[in-house]
């Protein structure tokens, strides 16, 4: 019986403290904790600890002091009443007419002094933080507080597009830019946290840990960004390695480096450039084709989903009349553990937990597969 009487006590207790838990996780709550725990961390707490033994102190000699000068609070209970007398005084709520001696006049009007004295202070300190939140903010130097965001290290005119493309996008993704930049570039929508991308600290302002994903952009089409990049591959995975990474790459060579340091996909930006532009020239109208299908807007785009769960056990061609009939998709790829099976073969039947690449121009009841396992290897029907 006593472990019945328990269960509702405990669901009433989580009914109750999830609003607070929730409100606790908000970004801007989070945000103003680090930034509070940080500037917290540089204070000297011995000189706080001095000023509020030196308050009550006063606060004491002073009670202490109107007892004596006041002849009807000679008396245990008249010190209790000074000591609150003097307590309320120095906040501003004091009883002017508890005191009628010269020298109570004396003690009340400096305890009034002082309390004005303490909030003028107590009110100073409050707007040097707020100010100092706010410039730090502006300056990324806070933390972002977010939670199943991406973060993208680096700065380049792809991080640009990216940025855009994320922003723009139907799903409303919260962006992190690390940068060591004084400003945000980015702009308007994207949480702007300056530091170095390799660092462990910087990473740690911007949730690095709570990622959805990290996107890794070369600050120049040299190799050595390509070998920062891997630095910064190596951090996000020590890190956090359950955050799925993807980094751009200026050089075709290094694509090995960055398969050892754990990167779960990389993408060559000139070999992409080049067999695009090759294609388009044989066959005309590709360029515009992919362009229109990897970007938002209007029009259809790439989505990679998870099975429907009545679609296991069907075949490709069954499934791709399917995906046409009821989600107006069309089916590109099926991607199974850490292989991806570019125009699957008919014989390939479908199996829980697949992933399926489509062209579509909305989502719909379709599920994302935002935590596909990293694809290795590509087979094709004729493989």
């Amino acid at each position: 019986m006593a472990g019945r009487r328990r269960r509702p006590l405990a669901a009433l207790r989580m009914l109750l403290t999830a609003p607070v838990r929730t409100l606790g996780q908000a970004p801007m709550i989070r945000r103003v904790s680090y930034y509070l725990r940080r500037a917290g961390g540089g204070l000297d707490p011995h000189f706080f600890r001095a000023l509020g033994l030196a308050v009550l102190g006063f606060v004491a000699i002073a009670a202490f002091g109107v007892t004596v000068l006041e002849p009807e609070k000679r008396s245990l209970a008249g010190l209790g009443g000074s000591l609150y007398w003097a307590v309320t005084t120095v906040i501003g709520s004091g009883d002017s007419s508890y005191v009628t001696s010269p020298g109570g006049f004396v003690l009340g009007w400096v305890l009034a002094f002082f309390g004005v004295a303490i909030v003028a202070a107590l009110t100073a300190a409050t707007v040097g933080l707020v100010i100092d939140f706010l410039l730090k903010e502006g300056q990324g130097m806070n933390a972002a507080g977010y939670r199943d965001h991406v973060v993208v290290c680096g700065w380049n005119t792809t991080s640009r597009e990216l940025v855009s493309e994320l922003t723009s996008d139907e799903f409303h993704v919260k962006v992190v830019l690390i940068h060591e930049a004084e400003h945000n570039p980015a702009g308007d929508g994207v949480y702007f946290v300056r530091g170095d991308c390799t660092s462990a600290d910087d990473l740690a302002r911007a949730g690095i840990a709570e990622a959805a994903a990290a996107i890794v952009c070369p600050s120049a089409a040299t190799n050595e960004a390509d070998m920062r990049s891997i630095l910064t591959v190596l951090a996000i995975e020590s890190i956090a390695p359950q955050v799925r990474t993807v980094a751009e790459v200026n050089n075709p060579a290094h694509v090995e480096h960055f398969r050892r340091a754990g990167v779960d996909e990389v993408l060559v930006t000139p070999r992409l450039a080049s067999r695009l532009l090759a294609r388009s020239a044989l066959y005309p109208g590709l360029t515009g084709l992919v362009a229109d299908i990897v970007s938002g807007g209007d029009g259809s785009e790439l989505y990679a989903v998870l099975l429907p769960d009545d679609y296991a056990g069907l075949g490709v061609d069954e499934c791709s009349a399917r995906l046409r009939a009821e989600h107006h998709a069309t089916l590109l790829s099926v991607t199974r553990g850490t292989t991806a099976h570019t125009n699957p073969p008919a014989d390939l039947r479908l199996e829980a937990g697949d992933t399926l690449v489509v062209v579509a121009e909305e989502l719909g009841d379709l599920v994302p597969a935002e935590s596909a396992a990293p694809v290795v290897a590509l087979t094709s029907a004729t493989a």
